[in-house]
């Protein structure tokens, strides 16, 4: 699937007050960054969960999402495509869906659904945020050079010894 070129956007341009903190790595082909997320549950109620949102140029075509509870972490790779997508556009077809919404006061949000056969977790993350972190991801490898940053020969490797 080929994407219109991406519009970045400065940080100064970002709304929404929520401080944020993140690696500016973007050099060394690693990018992340915290996130608050509210999660939704099926009455429509939301509790927040902190998330960390990760990047790496050797695995160019994934992010992870790793959300923490009291109890444990919990991570999610799936593809940066389909966050990419979903900050415009409805994305996703399986255990991952993401699409732009509003949340109950009007602000712009992305929300991301995940399922298992372990059980289903929808959440919002402001659209700033997503697209701060997006934005960043293409700064380090940009949409269609992915390839460039796969080591063959190591897969290749991996795949022998497995």
């Amino acid at each position: 699937m080929i994407f219109p070129e991406p519009r970045f956007i400065s940080d100064t341009q970002l709304q929404g007050g929520t401080e944020m903190t993140f690696n500016r790595s973007a050099s060394s082909g690693i990018v992340t960054q915290e996130v608050t997320m509210r999660c939704v549950d099926s009455e429509g109620e939301s509790v927040v969960l902190e998330a960390t949102l990760g990047y790496h140029a050797t695995d160019p075509y994934a992010v992870t999402a790793t959300f923490r509870t009291e109890i444990c972490e919990v991570v999610w790779t799936f593809a940066r495509e389909l966050l990419t997508q979903g900050l415009t556009d409805p994305a996703g077809e399986g255990d991952v869906h993401v699409w732009p919404c509003l949340d109950a006061n009007g602000r712009a949000v992305v929300i991301i659904e995940l399922s298992s056969p372990d059980g289903e977790l929808l959440v919002q993350a402001p659209t700033a945020e997503i697209t701060r972190f997006v934005n960043r991801t293409l700064a380090c490898v940009p949409v269609g050079t992915e390839s460039m940053h796969i080591d063959v020969d190591q897969l290749i490797g991996q795949l022998l010894t497995a």
